[in-house]
């Protein structure tokens, strides 16, 4: 998908090369970037890490970014790493990086399920995070609405969401007064659910005919 998105655009071939071979990572702040590259090797050959630092203090904040030889080795780090690394890829270095890692961690941090720690915070080494981060800004679950101008096909719906791991079920809902389109999605898990909410709400299917995505109350605790 991201490979067609980027064709598409018409960029030019450098810029399509960034986009599908950088990584963005969430890290512990211990990390060096040897650590980083030590993480990150068995998935490809890495032309470079880099960790993001404060500028006034120099301290890491918790985020860096690895770029591959090749997109396949990027989408292998992507789909293979541990699920605490958060890893997507990253905005071209055109855009403002500033902007992008606020929205990432915005994305990651703050609508994390309410508690007073992270997922993750069961290991030492991320409990730098401050803990009022992660209160919830929405409430979450493990179902989602998805709405559209366009009317869905179940089967390619289907597809789309199945790319996250967990799907449990794609009820594509139709309205004979309307040409619109309307799904509910549940995953096995509300992490799974999150994920497909961050990646695919606003995402353009078909190219042009964008994505609503919303969670739908399904009974369960938040809290987990």
């Amino acid at each position: 998908v991201f490979i067609a998105q980027s064709r598409a655009s018409g960029s030019h071939r450098d810029v399509e090369d960034e986009e599908l071979t950088r990584i963005f990572v969430m890290i512990p702040k211990s990390y060096t970037e040897e650590d980083l590259r030590e993480k990150f090797k068995m998935y490809g050959d890495i032309e470079y890490c880099s960790i993001i630092k404060n500028k006034t203090t120099g301290e890491s904040k918790g985020l860096g970014y690895v770029r591959y030889l090749k997109p396949s080795q990027a989408a292998r780090a992507i789909e293979e790493c541990d699920r605490s690394f958060r890893a997507i890829l990253a905005e071209p270095k055109n855009k403002s990086s500033e902007s992008f890692e606020h929205d990432y961690y915005s994305n990651n941090i703050k609508q994390e399920p309410r508690g007073n720690t992270l997922p993750f915070c069961m290991q030492p080494e991320f409990c730098s995070f401050e803990k009022n981060e992660s209160r919830i800004q929405e409430s979450v679950s493990k179902r989602l609405s998805v709405v559209s101008r366009l009317p869905f096909i179940q089967e390619q719906l289907f597809a789309l969401f199945d790319l996250v791991p967990g799907l449990e079920y794609c009820d594509v809902q139709r309205d004979p007064y309307t040409n619109s389109g309307y799904a509910v999605i549940q995953y096995s898990t509300a992490a799974s659910a999150i994920y497909a909410k961050y990646k695919l709400h606003g995402f353009e299917y078909p190219p042009g005919n964008r994505l609503t995505v919303i969670f739908l109350e399904d009974g369960s605790d938040s809290s987990e």
